[in-house]
């Protein structure tokens, strides 16, 4: 599940984009998490360069609690909130991956390690409900 290339972890489904951008964000509030930003980098791109793209969404999830809890562990987090979660097309399947809070900030800040597996579990789980 993990890509060795990006600190990811990643899923490839056997149903559509559209389909599985409604289980990605039903699967993430399992877990806690709400979605507070949406990136449509096709949409951008389109209208920005005038380019071709696939279909492929930036999903900037977010679990309070958790966001809280490593904040006042280190301020400098905040650089990766929200969690990035990306949907895209590939070959008419859907392409799921989610950032792994491990091998980020947290591999450098002792106090962020615990919180960030916390998070990494949690993202886990939601791409295995998927």
């Amino acid at each position: 599940m993990t890509d060795h290339a990006m600190p990811a972890m990643k899923r490839t489904l056997q149903i559509g984009y559209d389909e599985a951008l409604v289980k990605v964000v039903e699967a993430l509030k399992t877990e806690g998490f709400g979605v507070l930003t949406e990136i449509d980098i096709r949409d951008t791109l389109q209208k920005k360069l005038g380019a071709e793209f696939r279909r492929y969404k930036i999903l900037g999830a977010c679990n309070p609690p958790l966001a809280h809890r490593a904040l006042q562990a280190e301020l400098d987090v905040g650089l990766m909130l929200p969690c990035n979660v990306v949907v895209y097309e590939d070959a008419g399947r859907a392409v799921v991956t989610a950032i792994d809070p491990t091998q980020t900030i947290a591999a450098h800040h002792p106090g962020l390690l615990p919180i960030a597996q916390e998070v990494r579990d949690k993202l886990a789980r939601v791409l295995e409900r998927l």
